[in-house]
């Protein structure tokens, strides 16, 4: 009864606030009679009211003077809920990954969720590329929030970055969660070989140029429908043109360093982990999962979601809700 309560509530909040955000559009002023609206502004402005009645507020934080990191961060922080770092991997920015996920987690957590550089409103104009470099101007940021424990939720190449926050906080870093990850996936001839059954190459597609493209993409990560298939191709063109392709180029660059590395030697982290990953996981196979908690030792541990591709958080997000909020508060 409870938990049809709480589903109701999350429905009602994500209606209400669709109302207020079509409400403050239409009265901004930018809803003129010769100016058509862009369809993904409006979505833009409805994801960020939902985030608000979630309790997140957005702020920028100049790391220096060439970077700059947006968060998303409580309105009121609550003392007595653990903090839960969540960190998107490459296919947009926070709120268009995690709009399934934050209204359940921000219940028992006070939520931070950056985007990373050159997605959202993060930039720098710095030249390194490397995940390493992620994670510590995400490090960086946290220190600027005063977030001295924490625990991190991080998605595909999100979970790279949040591997290296690990090794960089030992000790305030409590409990990690990567979410299909290709994280120490140093044999060449498996990546090779996936490669090809995937039938592109990683940059064209995790970065789409076409319609087609971003369909495939939907194919690829998707394995109970693809709904982008019924999408009309302007629209898809649209979501190319003002939301995917912002900042292509350093995205690309993004995507060549992790080709490029061959994770020899990556390190064993101290923290608790859980690995969670989908059984149809087209793009990194689950046997990348246990072999990662081998690597790992005695601390780390695999959850596999049944017929579920590489988007987790879009095809399963309640049960990796329920996975992530009862490893991190220690639930059996």
């Amino acid at each position: 009864m409870i938990m049809s309560s709480s589903k109701h509530l999350h429905c009602f909040l994500f209606y209400l606030s669709t109302m207020l955000g079509i409400s403050q559009y239409l009265a901004s002023g930018l809803y003129q009679i010769n100016r058509i609206p862009s369809l993904f502004n409006i979505i833009d402005a409805l994801f960020t009211f939902y985030f608000r009645l979630c309790g997140l507020k957005s702020i920028s934080i100049d790391i220096d003077e060439q970077t700059t990191v947006r968060f998303w961060t409580p309105i009121y922080r609550r003392f007595y809920k653990p903090n839960l770092v969540i960190i998107h991997g490459s296919g947009g920015d926070t709120r268009w990954q995690f709009l399934q996920q934050v209204g359940y987690l921000s219940r028992n957590f006070n939520l931070y969720l950056p985007d990373l550089l050159f997605f959202g409103n993060s930039y720098s104009k710095q030249q390194d590329r490397s995940y390493v470099f992620q994670a510590k101007q995400m490090v960086q940021g946290l220190k600027r929030l005063n977030l001295d424990r924490f625990s991190v939720y991080s998605v595909s190449y999100g979970a790279y970055v949040a591997y290296w926050m690990a090794e960089m906080c030992p000790r305030q870093m409590e409990k990690l969660v990567i979410v299909s990850s290709g994280i120490g996936w140093n044999n060449m001839e498996e990546r090779e070989k996936q490669i090809r059954l995937v039938g592109r190459s990683p940059k064209e597609l995790f970065m789409p140029a076409t319609p087609h493209d971003l369909r495939l993409l939907g194919n690829v990560t998707l394995c109970r429908g693809n709904l982008l298939n019924w999408v009309p191709e302007f629209l898809l063109q649209r979501y190319l043109n003002e939301i995917s392709n912002v900042n292509r180029k350093e995205k690309l660059e993004l995507i060549d360093h992790v080709l490029a590395n061959r994770e020899d030697n990556f390190p064993i982290i101290t923290q608790e982990t859980l690995i969670i990953w989908g059984d149809q996981d087209k793009i990194f196979p689950p046997f990348l999962a246990y072999r990662l908690q081998r690597h790992l030792g005695s601390k780390a541990r695999v959850e596999i979601i049944k017929d579920t591709g590489h988007a987790v958080y879009i095809e399963a997000p309640g049960d990796l809700n329920r996975l992530i909020t009862t490893f991190i508060l220690g639930h059996c």
